[in-house]
């Protein structure tokens, strides 16, 4: 168990710290929904998580393949919903792999991407199409 501590600091800002570390990140209420946009949004995270996650389960799966993908960049894309509730209803992504296309754990990284914690802990509400790009 992990627990996050949150602060409201007023303005529709908060400051999260994460306990085990003591790491600490701040959110603002996003331009569209009455803030400023200074920091991540609390909806801005959910997509950092999904593409943080990705990258994160990747590197693991890569590392027992003997493979390395410093340098992989993955974009995720928030969209939210136009009609009430306020929710996120997609988060396509795209995933920038520096292994060439036919590398021999191109099957094995794409399904360990898909099958993330986040992935799996999103509801089947949330349109999540992934690209794959092979750059190697």
């Amino acid at each position: 168990m992990v627990e996050v501590g949150v602060t409201y600091t007023g303005n529709l800002h908060c400051d999260a710290t994460h306990g085990p570390s003591q790491s600490k990140i701040s959110t603002d209420a996003p331009t569209d929904n009455k803030g400023k946009g200074e920091a991540f949004s609390p909806t801005d995270l959910v997509a950092t998580a999904l593409a943080t996650c990705m990258s994160t389960t990747m590197g693991i799966k890569a590392q027992e393949l003997g493979a390395d993908l410093s340098g992989m960049r993955v974009s995720v894309q928030k969209e939210m919903s136009n009609d009430a509730p306020r929710r996120i209803v997609g988060l396509p992504s795209e995933v920038h792999i520096p292994l060439p296309p036919d590398s021999p754990h191109r099957e094995v990284l794409e399904q360990t991407a898909l099958n993330c914690p986040v992935h799996k802990s999103l509801p089947s509400e949330i349109h999540r199409p992934t690209k794959f790009f092979w750059e190697g």
